[in-house]
């Protein structure tokens, strides 16, 4: 019996993956729209607004990073926002039309002493009908478990890259410590946003092996950001790519399909570099799969498009915002 594409594979090998990526393009997408629509609504995207709750200072050494400590990109240190601050951010977003809050912290890893904070702005976030998100750092077993108490529903931590180009990246933490951390994450019971950054350099099997390391996790990513890298100077990363180029935008539109054939059942998040991306390549993005972006002016550290851009943007191409249960939808749409 031939075996239904749209169903979770967790046994690709990195050969398999780089073959899905040396398919002729038209192919490639036609087969990830396919698959999306097997599962997705493919005019419905899921709207996320991402707050940077405490910026700058640091202590690892991210090569593309603005918060790291280790580089001077001009970028001011922080202390971490007060929780009514953040629910008002959280407000909103809502009002925006965001459906999904994300909160993140440059840190190495949480401390204990901020988990009391942390929490008290998650239980408020999802006091107002929010979906909650937050990236960390790092984190235990037992702050996984106290951040699900508290009402997170996904805990976003990046592979960044593959595990062959990972120490060109960053050193100061290590591809495993990635992996327990999502480990923690899924025994607390949370959903876990997880991907990565391309144009930084990488060749094409890195790619390639960046969505074969997600795609053989033990459960795939429930959302999958795919990042363009948006080179900042002062960074190492940042300064090469503003020498040498930026990715294309075609191999980014690869990365999107072969995200969606072997992660069929995740969200994929068209995330960091919309700013600069035409409205015909974020169609293509959304053509080969990608059904999540954020909204708002501003990542963390980043410029995003303006809610005016992305509206025209939703009316240009007859998209429309993604309901809570966007697997039902699609599941009786192709059932009728």
């Amino acid at each position: 019996m031939r075996r239904d594409p749209a169903l979770p594979r967790h046994d690709w090998t990195l050969d398999e993956v780089e073959t899905l990526f040396a398919r002729p393009f038209m192919e490639l997408v036609f087969e990830a729209a396919a698959v999306h629509r097997r599962t997705f609504d493919p005019s419905a995207i899921q709207a996320s607004r991402l707050l940077s709750i405490k910026t700058g200072g640091c202590a690892e050494n991210c090569g593309y990073c603005s918060q790291s400590a280790k580089f001077d990109t001009g970028l001011k240190a922080e202390k971490l926002m007060d929780a009514e601050a953040v629910l008002a951010e959280a407000i909103a977003a809502k009002a925006g039309g965001a459906s999904r809050f994300c909160m993140g912290a440059a840190w190495r890893e949480l401390k204990d002493r901020d988990t009391p904070k942390l929490a008290a702005m998650i239980a408020g976030v999802k006091a107002l009908g929010l979906e909650t998100c937050a990236t960390l750092g790092m984190l235990t077993a037992d702050q996984a478990r106290q951040l699900k108490a508290a009402g997170l529903d996904y805990y976003n931590h990046n592979l960044d890259t593959g595990p062959e180009y990972y120490a060109e990246v960053v050193t100061t933490r290590t591809y495993q410590d990635r992996l327990d951390t999502l480990q923690h994450v899924r025994d607390a019971g949370m959903a876990t946003c997880c991907g990565g950054i391309v144009g930084m350099g990488e060749t094409r099997r890195d790619r390639a092996g960046l969505l074969h390391a997600l795609a053989t996790l033990p459960a795939h990513p429930e959302s999958l950001p795919v990042n363009a890298l948006v080179p900042i100077a002062g960074t190492p990363l940042g300064d090469r790519i503003k020498a040498e180029g930026t990715i294309d935008g075609l191999e980014f539109v690869r990365t999107i399909a072969v995200a969606r054939l072997v992660c069929p059942r995740s969200i994929v998040r068209l995330s960091a570099g919309r700013e600069t991306m035409s409205a015909e390549l974020q169609a293509l993005c959304f053509l080969a799969g990608a059904n999540s972006i954020f909204v708002g002016g501003r990542l963390l550290t980043t410029p995003n498009p303006g809610e005016d851009a992305d509206a025209d943007l939703f009316a240009r191409l007859d998209l429309k915002p993604m309901g809570a249960n966007p697997t039902v939808a699609a599941t009786e749409c192709s059932a009728a």
